[in-house]
């Protein structure tokens, strides 16, 4: 079945890119070592070969087929708002850092989680106001 790629179902994506984000900062910044790792990264890796894949079909579909711009508009509103969160959340992890509260491996993780929870939140408000009509 072919349906119509949306806007809202690219920009939901974008949360398994940062989940995938996360996931792979585990794998590098790691210091100890189970032997069920290796069958973690393995199928992290295959996920990722999979689902890129999958979404390169899907984007290069949403290429071709007509705009919504209100909703393109949303998304540019949606984006300068995420802007704004994450400059706060990153100046606020580097006060954190220079007074020494974390070290620089809890500091990637404090990064890529706030990456993760800023496109949950730029999902939620995307369709919050794409539902609106705003």
């Amino acid at each position: 079945m072919k349906s119509k790629v949306t806007l809202k179902e690219i920009v939901g994506t974008k949360i398994i890119y940062a989940a995938l984000l996360v996931c792979y900062y585990w794998m590098w910044a790691r210091r100890d070592w189970h032997d069920y790792y290796m069958t973690i990264q393995n199928m992290v890796v295959v996920f990722t070969i999979a689902f890129f894949a999958i979404q390169a079909g899907r984007i290069h579909r949403y290429s071709k087929e007509e705009k919504d711009e209100l909703a393109i508009q949303n998304l540019c509103r949606t984006d300068a708002i995420g802007f704004k969160i994450m400059m706060a959340a990153t100046i606020i992890i580097a006060f954190a850092c220079a007074v020494t509260f974390i070290d620089g491996v809890m500091a990637g993780y404090a990064l890529v989680g706030m990456i993760l929870v800023l496109t949950i939140i730029r999902f939620i408000i995307f369709c919050v106001m794409d539902s609106k009509g705003i």
